[in-house]
């Protein structure tokens, strides 16, 4: 009887993942980063695009609310610093989506890792 083998895991390219780990801490911070540089007193912009009910429920102190609807005209974005977007989970995509929209708007932006519900498993502030 012949025994199954394990696929063999492919090696990493060590210059492609250096290139997307430089990419990735770029353009992405964690939930208690973002929480140091508030704390820090850091000139950022936070921005919640999740729908208004949901950032009424509760948000990361200071942060404004730009639901899909107003991307268009994003109120509150700023060229001379960096917004940090943040959407629902880990598994969310309308943080990214956001971000590449405001991008080509010319914003600089960065993701936040893991959405609201990561900033609340660290037990992070939150305002209502």
């Amino acid at each position: 009887m012949k025994t199954a083998t394990k696929p063999q895991l492919a090696l990493p390219d060590p210059i492609r993942a250096s290139h997307y780990f430089s990419q990735k801490i770029t353009f992405t911070t964690g939930p208690v980063e973002l929480h140091r540089r508030i704390k820090d007193g850091d000139d950022i912009v936070i921005v919640d695009v999740r729908e208004s009910e949901d950032f009424e429920k509760g948000h990361i102190p200071g942060a404004i609310n730009l639901p899909k609807a107003h991307w268009d005209m994003p109120d509150g974005l700023r060229r001379d610093t960096v917004n940090v977007i943040y959407c629902y989970t880990i598994v969310c995509h309308l943080g990214a989506s956001a971000a590449m929209q405001f991008a080509d708007q010319g914003y600089p932006v960065m993701e936040m890792d893991g959405g609201f519900e990561t900033w609340k498993e660290h037990d992070l502030p939150i305002d209502r």
